[in-house]
């Protein structure tokens, strides 16, 4: 059995949030979180609320009694649409800023 749940539109590098992703692939949803508070970079309070809401889903829509028993299948960041912003440079030139984002994926699996 699988759950997923998905946070989009992440106003975040997806450069950046993979660091913290890639700590948490394939481990137990227990695990994961305490992997994730103990991270000082700031995609791993958001990866955090994503696993959270995947446990949820699996007690909600699997009826499922305990969620730590399933463990972090699939974790992918994709990129999302880019902000595109102009700052200003020498000689009247202005130049391109790119304000990414992130579309973040948390698929929990029992027994991997």
């Amino acid at each position: 059995m699988e759950t997923k749940a998905i946070a989009r539109y992440i106003r975040m590098s997806p450069q950046k949030v993979r660091l913290v992703a890639d700590t948490i692939r394939g481990k137990r949803v227990e695990e994961a979180l305490a992997t994730l508070e103990h991270t000082t970079k700031a995609a791993a309070r958001i990866i955090g609320k994503v696993v959270k809401s995947a446990a949820a889903n699996v007690e909600h829509n699997l009826k499922a009694d305990n969620s730590e028993e399933f463990r972090v299948a699939v974790i992918t960041v994709d990129g999302g649409p880019m902000l595109k912003r102009f700052r200003p440079r020498a000689m009247g030139r202005a130049a391109k800023i790119w304000k990414r984002t992130s579309h973040i994926t948390v698929v929990l699996r029992d027994g991997i």
